[in-house]
């Protein structure tokens, strides 16, 4: 099992520490790290790929399900019997986390927008403003399909996050707290970086804009080892964004 550290970050609380970076014997080897994080890059590559064919609701949902499937299954392997150590119990508390950290990422990214916003340009998600003309079960869909995404992105930044974290920590690289700030960071970086291609390549946009918003993301899981808590405040952000777009954004240019 993983120690209690005896010293923690201002940014989290005393109670469980993170799973698999300090097991005596490790839980996961650096072999099982390896096949974890290609199984990420695996699944986020499914997720994007270009396909030969048209998309529909069918493969979109196949692709989600590979982006989330894979990790876990290449964590399962990884980690047999342990797997289960990023997920924790779900309960009225973590409930309100989840909203106190979507809150305070939507104020986080609406300021930081508005900074770059006045230096430079930004770019629109396509998907989103897509989702304008969806209706029915298309857009219940939609939505849907987004929430399970979104669980593959959390498994994208946590997943990483956990292998920095065990590279820097077991091996001696660095004491807990920095290798849990340079994981935070390194993985920030990463998951801004894979947003380019969605964001017209907007460095700016990907690095400061995302990057922060997944700083607050990843807070979430910091705070709590529940991923469940950084998934269900990235999905209450994004469907917050997604309903303006398809509910308030129509009302209001009608008006």
């Amino acid at each position: 099992m993983a120690t209690i550290a005896q010293s923690r970050l201002m940014l989290e609380p005393k109670g469980p520490d993170f799973p698999y970076y300090a097991d005596t014997p490790p839980a996961v080897t650096a072999g099982g790290w390896l096949l974890v994080l290609a199984a990420v890059a695996v699944g986020f590559a499914a997720l994007g790929t270009p396909m030969p064919f048209e998309d529909n609701i069918v493969t979109g949902w196949l692709r989600a399900g590979l982006f989330v499937g894979l990790p876990l299954l290449a964590l399962a392997m990884a980690a047999p019997g342990r797997w289960q150590a990023i997920f924790r119990r779900v309960g009225f508390r973590e409930v309100l986390q989840m909203f106190g950290f979507a809150i305070l990422n939507i104020i986080v990214s609406f300021s930081v927008g508005a900074a770059v916003k006045a230096f430079g340009s930004v770019s629109g998600n396509a998907s989103i403003a897509d989702a304008a003309n969806l209706e029915g079960l298309q857009l219940a869909s939609f939505f849907a399909k987004v929430g399970v995404q979104l669980l593959g992105e959390e498994l994208l930044t946590i997943l990483p996050f956990l292998a920095i974290l065990w590279f820097c920590h077991a091996k001696g690289v660095m004491g807990r707290n920095a290798a849990v700030l340079t994981a935070w960071l390194v993985s920030a970086i990463i998951f801004g970086l894979l947003h380019l291609p969605t964001y017209n390549w907007n460095w700016v946009q990907c690095l400061v804009i995302i990057g922060s918003a997944r700083l607050v993301l990843t807070w979430a899981y910091v705070w709590t080892k529940n991923i469940w808590v950084s998934t269900g405040a990235h999905i209450i952000n994004d469907w917050l964004l997604i309903g303006m777009t398809v509910f308030v954004a129509p009302l209001a240019a009608a008006t």
